[in-house]
């Protein structure tokens, strides 16, 4: 079972920021069609006999450095989204992989250095009376996505909600090693979800098939006090 509250306390953040109005899309796939895309250094962390991918635009604001307060103005605030699976080491400790990262800020490029796929795109989030609507192009189009969304009320989550939305380890993979970053944040306060446009590309140009079935959609305003700290490699 995945913590709901974070699994570490971060006490030397390199980086802090907010999270804000976040959609977590989740499919189930073949655990094999997902095992192809890690490293040897990771497994397939299943759920109820499938893998999951995630795919979570948000909005990442007043993104700074550990030791700098939110109330500095002119603190960087951008769209990102995320393509996303869930893994495990060999020693069992649970984590996110990522597939794909969009961005619209080329500050989150430097990330490349530990293996974090960021690519910079045009991406957007906006409000149109209830309705959240996000949409994103990397390059020429080729690599897109539209999604409207109108959260609904409050959820208590269930054991399968959190364990796809509370992780607080990230993995890349660079030079040969395997890289973590903890993370840690407050639980996520998770709502439902209606979905009025769904149209992506980034799970076909990752190399996944079709989906096991219709996806699973919460919807959250956010996290305001994101942590997350040093990456450390793994020389396991």
């Amino acid at each position: 079972m995945v913590a709901y509250g974070a699994e570490q306390r971060v006490r030397v953040p390199a980086v802090r920021a907010r999270w804000l109005r976040q959609t977590f899309v989740h499919w189930a796939f073949p655990p094999e069609a997902v095992r192809a895309l890690l490293p040897r250094e990771l497994v397939v962390d299943e759920y109820d006999g499938a893998a999951w991918v995630g795919f979570t635009p948000f909005v990442m604001a007043d993104v700074r450095p550990g030791g700098l307060p939110a109330a500095i103005p002119g603190l960087p605030t951008f769209a990102e989204t995320n393509l996303r699976t869930y893994v495990r080491r060999e020693d069992g400790r649970d984590g996110i992989w990522f597939l794909s990262l969009e961005v619209a800020s080329p500050l989150m490029l430097a990330a490349r250095a530990i293996g974090a796929p960021y690519s910079l795109g045009t991406l957007r989030v906006t409000t149109s009376g209830d309705t959240v609507c996000y949409a994103g192009s990397r390059g020429a189009g080729r690599v897109s996505y539209r999604l409207n969304v109108r959260p609904g009320d409050p959820v208590q989550p269930t054991e399968r909600d959190v364990w796809l939305t509370s992780r607080w380890r990230a993995y890349t993979r660079r030079l040969g090693l395997i890289w973590e970053t903890p993370v840690e944040h407050e639980p996520w306060p998770l709502a439902g979800a209606a979905v009025d446009v769904l149209e992506e590309t980034l799970t076909t140009a990752v190399g996944l098939p079709g989906p096991l079935g219709e996806p699973v959609v919460h919807y959250s305003p956010g996290v305001e006090h994101v942590r997350l700290g040093p990456s450390r490699p793994l020389f396991t």
